[in-house]
């Protein structure tokens, strides 16, 4: 295993610079998903650190050994990709020792690998089948046994997931993870979806044009976004940000939004007039058909939104509904009767409350 550092690392095309001083430090055994939506530099980076693309300035060091330069097949590293990259005219078995006959490894070596390997992956029915033969997942676990047998440093996967569909996603992810945990393989994996990134990662990275935005442990990131872009792009249904303004009566604070006020959390460094996005996430909004002052268990007005889509998962139900004339969302778990057209009492909960500034995006 190898911890990777990647130092100032820039990458462009002529003029076009697509990674802007990039400093990443995965320490050994760890999991690192790098998120992102599409053309923010997640791949580009890991192409970099796989020696695929070649560095335009900065350095990419395994341990504390510099591999700018050093070739691709002499960094001990195995990358897995989305399209299985599996050889269509060798069995299974052939596929995952291929590598190892490339370096002339002894037969019985080759076997007594290619067996752990299927038996961890769960192939060991399938070795002597062609990758024809097999189910898209099938040939995902064929790409990771090919990949554990070299005993590699590092492992780097790019969206390897993506061509499965959403129940085999949900089953190789599991996989994916308990591999790591049995054999604490430094880990870089590529993706654009952050439920992978939020159920697999010991840290996520999340990139935007070619810029680290934020990174952290996966509920560091979920729960104190840096940015407006992070708190919208993590978590899904996303996060409900309210364009409103800080104002004041009686010496209490709040964010007026139309007539609406917002409760703001007393514990920020707030100024009257300033303009704000107010960020609360679904699950952080307490629903009620009946409005919490009926009883006296608030002294805050409650919010009142019109429902317009009722998705029920099962566990939670998802509210759609219109906040003045925006459109928010609420999930809450009780077993409340609400139809299309219903007015709801809705209660944010302070302690999860998000603001961020309106001309920086950053959080306050």
């Amino acid at each position: 295993m190898a911890s990777v550092k990647v130092s100032n690392l820039e990458k462009a095309y002529g003029a076009i610079k697509v990674l802007h001083q990039l400093d990443l430090e995965v320490e050994e055994g760890k999991f690192v998903v790098l998120l992102g939506p599409s053309g923010c530099g997640k791949s580009t980076l890991l192409r970099m650190i796989a020696g695929l693309e070649s560095v335009t300035g900065g350095d990419i060091l395994f341990d504390d050994t510099r591999v700018n330069d050093v070739h691709v097949k002499d960094r001990n590293i195995a990358m897995v990709f989305q399209n299985y990259a599996l050889y269509a005219h060798m069995s299974v078995r052939k596929n995952m020792a291929f590598s190892m006959r490339l370096k002339k490894i002894d037969k019985k070596t080759q076997d007594e690998k290619v067996k752990w390997a299927s038996s961890i992956l769960g192939l060991d029915d399938y070795l002597d089948r062609l990758p024809k033969e097999l189910s898209g997942g099938q040939r995902q676990r064929v790409a990771m046994g090919r990949a554990i047998v070299r005993d590699p440093d590092v492992f780097l996967f790019d969206e390897p997931l993506s061509n499965l569909d959403a129940k085999l996603r949900v089953q190789m992810r599991t996989e994916i993870k308990d591999l790591h945990q049995r054999l604490k393989t430094t880990t870089v994996y590529v993706t654009h979806d952050q439920i992978e990134a939020m159920t697999m990662a010991d840290e996520v990275v999340i990139m935007r044009d070619g810029y680290i935005e934020q990174s952290g442990t996966p509920m560091e990131v979920y729960d104190k976004p840096n940015n407006l872009f992070v708190a919208q792009f993590i978590g899904s249904p996303t996060m409900n940000t309210l364009e409103c303004q800080v104002a004041e009566e009686n010496g209490l604070l709040y964010a007026a939004l139309d007539n609406i006020r917002l409760p703001l959390p007393t514990d920020r460094n707030l100024q009257v007039g300033q303009a704000l996005f107010y960020g609360i996430r679904p699950e952080h909004l307490q629903v009620s058909k009946i409005s919490p002052n009926t009883n006296g268990a608030t002294t805050e007005s409650p919010l009142t939104g019109s429902v317009k889509v009722v998705e029920p998962t099962g566990p939670e139900t998802h509210l759609y509904l219109k906040l003045s004339d925006r459109d928010i969302c609420a999930i809450t778990r009780d077993r409340i009767e609400i139809q299309p057209g219903d007015e709801i009492y809705l209660q944010p909960d302070l302690s999860h409350v998000h603001l961020f500034d309106r001309e920086t995006k950053q959080a306050i």
